[in-house]
């Protein structure tokens, strides 16, 4: 693979352009800070959804127990995710062969179009059975712009990040994916300020994925505008084979099977502590809506600040000592934080629990898309990060809220920590199986 620069080169180089000097610092931020941008109000439209199900479920899914209205919003949830690897696939492929930038200004296209047709969505009072149809349809594009998006913006952020430095960015995936939900938190405490009660659950649900619509335009302009990575352009000057689903699982299996394995136990546990932690506090904690959420957006404050931090530790000491950190702290205190959590009524103490288990949690999320996109060569890094990561994750991340939820209401509600933690440990012996990406890594460019 040539790593020769070309004239076209989209940075201001260090030295002549036709060497292999690295790209200039300003340059490097610049379009790191463009693509999380990007990435931040794409989570926020994907995230809205689990951010005011408690006030549109009844909307769509009408019964008298809350607990089932939830089973039914979460299943909508889990089923879009369903649809990740599809997009992964496709979108993979598509940042593969046209570039990092194509990939991620088709996401967020779909993103709005979600977004856009969830906000004015009839209810099941008006239409029946085609309301919760209506819906699913909804969060099955979100779901496809979400599998793309993933592989796309790990890839884009890795591969600018620079060598040095490469988990410090690439951490920022995180924090504007947690950004994305920070947003769609606040955007629900200032509903919950400056609207009635009553007014928010009748109609006041629809502004926030009507806001979403009008960001996701805003974000395919700025992609657009964006640079490509170096990397990319070296694959596409090399003879590298297309990107494919059949060339990553025949010639990249291992790298592959990391990937899902690696990220099972973590997606789990993040998505356990952070999306329906809200639900636990409100559904077995006995918190009210606002006090819930308002746990739920300080500790996800603390854990977005906490994500560049751990990646940076990760370029002194190595990505690997993080994931057996999370690996080991994760199999030993999930059950008791949730355990504990079952029967705190202080919203201190609530606070406490939640962000404990938010930093164990940081050792993989602060690290994972680095890793992931270590693993692979160029011509099928965003494939190779999006698909295997899309599966695991639908299979594990996607249905969290809808297996703890079933646990609860079969009357064994602490069978969903034992869960969490049995496939941490999964993930935790891969980890000590694995090579430590940051000195094995893939990406070549500096």
């Amino acid at each position: 693979m040539s790593l020769v620069h070309t004239d076209d080169a989209p940075f201001p180089l260090a030295a002549d352009p036709g060497s292999n000097a690295p790209v200039s610092s300003k340059a490097r931020l610049k379009a790191i800070v463009g693509g999380a941008t990007g990435n931040l109000v794409e989570w926020y439209d994907w995230y809205a959804y689990a951010a005011f199900t408690l006030y549109f479920a009844p909307h769509f899914f009408p019964s008298a127990d809350p607990t089932a209205q939830l089973l039914g919003a979460a299943a909508v949830f889990a089923v879009g995710f369903f649809m990740r690897p599809l997009g992964a696939w496709m979108m993979g492929i598509y940042a593969d062969r046209k570039g990092r930038k194509s990939g991620l200004a088709l996401s967020v296209t779909l993103m709005c179009a979600g977004s856009l047709l969830i906000a004015v969505a009839p209810t099941y009072e008006s239409v029946g059975l085609l309301a919760p149809a209506v819906l699913l349809l909804a969060r099955l594009m979100q779901g496809l712009s979400v599998g793309g998006e993933y592989g796309a913006s790990a890839t884009y952020l890795s591969e600018m990040a620079g060598k040095k430095r490469r988990g410090f960015f690439s951490s920022f995936q995180y924090v504007t994916l947690i950004g994305g939900q920070l947003v769609a938190i606040g955007v629900l405490l200032l509903l919950q300020a400056v609207m009635s009660e009553a007014d928010l659950e009748a109609w006041g649900w629809r502004i926030p994925f009507a806001i979403g619509a009008v960001l996701a335009v805003v974000v395919f302009w700025i992609r657009r505008g964006l640079a490509e990575t170096e990397s990319f352009k070296n694959a596409q000057s090399s003879d590298a084979p297309k990107s494919g689903a059949l060339t990553l699982f025949k010639h990249h299996p291992r790298e592959a099977m990391t990937v899902m394995l690696l990220t099972a136990g973590g997606t789990l546990a993040f998505y356990a502590y952070s999306i329906y932690m809200q639900k636990f506090l409100v559904n077995t904690s006995g918190f009210s809506r606002e006090t819930a959420s308002q746990i739920n957006g300080a500790s996800l404050f603390l854990f977005m600040l906490l994500q560049p931090v751990a990646g940076a530790l990760s370029d002194r000491i190595g990505r690997k000592p993080l994931l057996i950190g999370f690996g080991v702290a994760g199999v030993l205190c999930t059950y008791p934080l949730f355990a504990t959590l079952e029967t705190t009524r202080d919203p201190v103490t609530a606070f406490l629990l939640v962000m404990g288990g938010l930093i164990i949690v940081t050792g993989y999320t602060s690290i994972n898309a680095v890793v992931k996109a270590e693993l692979f060569p160029a011509h099928i890094r965003a494939l190779g990060v999006a698909l295997p990561y899309a599966l695991a994750n639908t299979l594990f991340g996607g249905t969290a809220e809808y297996v703890a939820l079933t646990f609860k209401d079969a009357g064994w509600e602490r069978g969903f920590y034992w869960y969490v933690t049995a496939m941490i440990a999964v993930s935790l012996v891969v980890y000590i199986r694995m090579k430590d990406t940051r000195d094995s890594s893939a990406i070549v460019e500096d």
